[in-house]
């Protein structure tokens, strides 16, 4: 499966221009904050800003066991970083503003990534029960809003968000997750509001690619065509990394795939800063 894409470079791998290594993104200081960083892509970005120095991160997820492992695994490949893991449930206020709280005793967050989500019912409308239709997007988006609110507490001047989207929002790829796509369509326009709200933040939106993932599996990734537009899982992390450094500014508030070159996006910054690759009518692949 092919999709549209802005650069004529479309990436599957992390390259040397999004390496974590390279000094012009270095997190040397900074405190992350990753939900959803358990497993999957979530785990990988945890990884990735260990990889670029990163002072403190904090990974958080429902269960306990994977935590540990990418605890573990991060300790051993950057011991010079702090790494905290939380069990935690996004839906829940509490559990949510407690594990802030804890990590931000030591200062305050940096770079926040939600990541975390559920694919929810799938099912066609036309046979979908209302309650677990509807129960995949308030999970998701309830998510979405917990951890932004609490974030806005502890938020360092400055401070960047990385919402960890999907093209389903705007990309019809079967007939079964129409509650996970209008559950992202709800949690983008949720960040371009919170953007509208602090203009002192750099929030940003992101097409992770096409990662083999439980979630993904979930929607059927592993269906014959679909695997010929795998993604490696680092291509992700390394573009939250660089999202998170200055030479991606101009992206601010935009909605971006990871698969997009980042020096040809450089070279349209003025297009960009514009208007272009907006999340909405003006936006990719709608402008």
């Amino acid at each position: 499966m092919s999709f549209p894409a802005p650069t004529a470079t479309y990436h599957h791998k992390p390259y040397p221009a999004i390496d974590p290594t390279r000094p012009e993104l270095s997190a040397e200081g900074k405190s992350i904050v990753v939900a959803g960083g358990g497993t999957g892509i979530g785990a990988e970005i945890a990884r990735y800003f260990a990889k670029a120095g990163a002072s403190r991160i904090l990974i958080l997820g429902r269960r306990e066991a994977p935590l540990l492992s990418t605890k573990a695994l991060i300790s051993e490949e950057s011991p010079s970083v702090k790494i905290s893991c939380t069990p935690a449930d996004t839906t829940k206020k509490t559990e949510i503003e407690a594990a802030f709280a804890e990590f931000c005793k030591a200062g305050k967050i940096d770079v926040l990534v939600s990541n975390a989500g559920i694919l929810g019912l799938q099912s066609p409308i036309k046979d979908a029960n209302v309650d677990e239709w509807f129960s995949g997007i308030e999970t998701n988006v309830k998510g979405s809003f917990i951890v932004a609110k609490s974030f806005l507490n502890h938020a360092a001047p400055g401070a960047i968000v990385i919402n960890v989207s999907s093209a389903l929002w705007h990309i019809n790829v079967n007939g079964v997750t129409s509650s996970y796509g209008t559950a992202k369509a709800a949690s983008l326009r949720f960040f371009n509001a919170l953007a509208n709200e602090h203009p002192e933040l750099n929030i940003y939106n992101l097409q992770p690619g096409i990662v083999l993932t439980d979630l993904s599996k979930q929607g059927g990734l592993e269906g014959e065509e679909m695997m010929k537009s795998v993604d490696d899982v680092g291509l992700p992390a390394a573009f939250c990394v660089w999202l998170a450094s200055p030479e991606a500014v101009f992206l601010k508030g935009k909605f971006v795939w990871a698969n997009w070159d980042v020096e040809e996006l450089k070279e349209r910054k003025a297009e960009i800063e514009g208007g272009w690759l907006d999340a909405g009518e003006i936006g990719w692949p709608f402008g």
